[in-house]
């Protein structure tokens, strides 16, 4: 069975996946404008890592408060207020490393993973929004 899935014909892409696609190649070469660029950088920060991997990479280049200032304008009130939640966390964490603050930290992580289609939606309308060539 699984040796005849590789002659099975792929269904073709839609157009909103296309979009999608062209969207995260532009993002890889830098070309997509804030606040969408820092929100790809987000999503994809919190998906391989965690809220302090990359408030932790933002504050190594650029300024952290400013980052999440840009995402909260396009986020949705459950996420804005998770990533609000995180960053004062975080602000506590350098600080003072403790395991109740990481602890708190892990929990925005979860409620990002419950909630984190609400960015691919966000993408996907400004994908719909590019003229691809």
């Amino acid at each position: 069975m699984g040796l005849f899935n590789i002659f099975k014909k792929k269904e073709p892409l839609t157009e909103e996946q296309i979009k999608l696609d062209f969207l995260w190649d532009q993002w890889r070469q830098e070309q997509v404008p804030a606040p969408y660029s820092t929100l790809m950088t987000y999503y994809t920060e919190i998906t391989k890592g965690s809220h302090i991997s990359f408030f932790l990479n933002i504050a190594f280049y650029g300024k952290v408060d400013k980052a999440v200032e840009r995402i909260g304008e396009v986020l949705p009130p459950i996420l804005k207020e998770n990533l609000e939640t995180a960053y004062s966390h975080y602000l506590v964490l350098i600080n003072e490393e403790n395991d109740e603050t990481e602890s708190k930290i892990r929990e925005c992580d979860t409620v990002f993973d419950e909630n984190k289609s609400l960015i691919t939606d966000i993408l996907q309308e400004y994908a719909n929004t590019l003229e691809v060539y």
